[in-house]
């Protein structure tokens, strides 16, 4: 599927509509070699996006890629792929070894529509991919426990969409969801694994500073 050049909200909201269809939850078919965590930064008028390899469960760096693309979507809540998707896929693209799963700063389908960002990637790209998101979107939860590992369930009409992770010990959670060809507790479980000393997996981490450091040195 080719990504559209300029896009209407009205036709984003059906693309999405028609994407939710392709989006499937089920249990990763072999553990993990790569991981790559993806990020991107902004100016005014372009998208910086990062793509960061890692060697899994290691978390050992192998290489990293970047694109730089030019800003054709506001930003608009619950519509964040179609504003720095097309950039991410081109550093992806880039990589020259395939990630076996992708960390995406923002949602699987913990999403108003069921299509965030890492669904949307996932399944343009045909890889498994994790939502780790900052904030909800979406959803109910219980805080977890204070402790690295602890988690618990985020329920959206009436379905588990996601989960509550405690990456860190006493810091804020991450909002984590599977996005595409991964269950929930597969996501957990790499996310918490790609957790380093930090509260942001590795893998996103270095996306996002480098990312940033692209939109800086501009």
């Amino acid at each position: 599927m080719k990504w559209p050049e300029m896009i209407s909200i009205e036709h984003a909201r059906e693309l999405q509509k028609d994407l939710r269809k392709r989006v499937r939850i089920i249990p990763l078919k072999r553990e993990p070699q790569y991981v790559a965590g993806v990020d991107a930064a902004f100016s005014e008028d372009l998208v910086y996006a990062a793509a960061c390899l890692y060697r899994y469960p290691e978390l050992t760096p192998v290489e990293k890629a970047s694109a730089v693309e030019k800003l054709k979507f506001p930003y608009i809540p619950g519509f964040l792929s179609f504003r720095e998707g097309p950039a991410i896929i081109a550093a992806i693209r880039k990589l020259a070894t395939k990630p076996d799963v992708i960390l995406v700063d923002g949602q699987g389908i913990a999403h108003p529509r069921g299509i965030g960002i890492a669904s949307h990637l996932g399944v343009l790209l045909n890889i498994p991919a994790i939502g780790c998101a900052k904030t909800r979107l979406v959803g109910e939860f219980e805080e977890p426990g204070r402790q690295k590992g602890s988690w618990s369930e985020l329920a959206y009409e009436g379905r588990i969409v996601g989960a509550v992770v405690r990456t860190k010990d006493s810091v804020r959670p991450l909002f984590v969801s599977p996005g595409h060809k991964i269950d929930l507790d597969n996501a957990i479980r790499i996310t918490l694994n790609c957790a380093g000393k930090y509260r942001i997996p590795e893998p996103l981490r270095y996306a996002d500073m480098l990312s940033r450091k692209m939109r800086a040195q501009k």
